[in-house]
């Protein structure tokens, strides 16, 4: 009896033994294939000449590969840099490290990639806000000039109205950017035509703060410009952004966000925010690596027509202002939209931007 027990032990932990092993050799097996499906993945890699969190262009870029790998599964690294060193770095650590895609956030990775892109030819790149001339390398720019130039407008038609709290008698408006680079140049030239479209005797001062990652210079700059008469100044300055925009509930002022909405950052002081979808490129040239459709060598360029700049609705500044806000403007805005998209209107282009390009 008690060999007979013996035995029915013995076969009972043999078979708990082989459930065990059987459920070991599945934990192993689903193992490998999640590794598989992770090498499988397309490898992206951003990298940015500035930090995320400037609720501007870097956060849009960002917003764009984030649902790329929302939607694709792809495996997405990001590297930021604040000088020109660790642009060069990080372009190259990306380049050694084998990524299928390299999108280079802006324009001041223009003369690194034109000098590396060729060493990697099985890197696929794309670049923003300019041009680079490579078989692997797509360029996504935007009419970034147009947007401005509606921003332009809108801020000539609002300073008219002295009887709003801020606004004074004087025909000026402001411009503070970033990094003095030719981009901002078309932003700016954009600005200024459609401000002189609306009232040729217009005065539009400009600033540069020569960095993307100073709130505090913005912030200087832009009060200067409010003490030069200014009612209203248009922020293209990234991280230095934030403190122009504060700048202008500091002063009881008003001023223009750039690339996101931010027209919820400083509510009530933000007329209206110049959007610029770099979300858009940076999904569309990861979309196109997935598809298998990426094709170097190409330019696209993302205009008023295309959606690829455009102004918010008003709507944050409408509910401050209430019965005080200007309607016309939003009629008079949409009709130069129009005019923009019809050909009627056709926005200047600092030298070496357009769609020619």
């Amino acid at each position: 009896m008690k060999k007979k027990l013996l035995s029915l032990l013995l076969v009972a932990g043999m078979a708990l033994s082989l459930v065990a092993c059987g459920g070991g050799d599945k934990k192993e097996t689903d193992n490998k294939e999640d590794a598989s499906n992770k090498e499988d993945a397309i490898r992206v890699c951003v990298v940015y000449s500035g930090n995320l969190g400037d609720k501007s262009y870097n956060d849009s870029c960002n917003i764009g590969s984030t649902k790329a790998k929302e939607d694709f599964g792809i495996e997405l690294k990001s590297l930021e840099g604040t000088t020109a060193e660790e642009w060069k770095a990080n372009l190259l650590s990306a380049c050694e490290d084998g990524y299928d895609l390299v999108i280079c956030s802006s324009s001041n990775f223009e003369e690194y990639l034109k000098e590396y892109a060729p060493m990697y030819p099985d890197t696929k790149f794309a670049i923003i806000d300019t041009t680079v001339d490579a078989e692997n390398v797509v360029s996504i720019s935007f009419a970034q000039n147009q947007g401005s130039f509606l921003a332009g407008a809108a801020a000539a038609l609002f300073t008219e109205h002295s009887e709003i709290e801020g606004v004074n008698d004087d025909a000026v408006i402001g411009w503070v950017g970033g990094m003095d680079i030719p981009v901002l140049h078309d932003f700016y030239v954009g600005y200024e035509q459609g401000a002189k479209y609306i009232n040729p005797d217009i005065k539009v001062l400009q600033s540069f703060a020569g960095t993307w990652n100073d709130p505090l210079k913005g912030k200087e700059l832009t009060l200067a410009q409010y003490e030069q008469g200014a009612d209203i100044v248009m922020n293209v300055a990234s991280g230095t952004g934030p403190g122009i925009l504060e700048a202008a509930t500091e002063a009881g002022k008003y001023a223009i966000g750039v690339d996101l909405n931010q027209d919820n950052d400083q509510p009530g002081h933000v007329l209206t925010s110049m959007v610029k979808r770099v979300d858009t490129a940076c999904y569309s040239a990861i979309k196109a690596v997935v598809d298998g459709t990426f094709k170097g060598g190409t330019v696209s360029y993302l205009d008023v027509a295309g959606e690829g700049v455009s102004l918010t609705d008003f709507s944050v500044i409408k509910d401050a202002l209430g019965d005080q806000f200007p309607e016309e403007i939003l009629d008079q805005v949409k009709e130069i939209e129009e005019k923009i998209i019809s050909g009627e209107i056709v926005v200047k282009n600092y030298e070496g931007f357009g769609p020619q390009n």
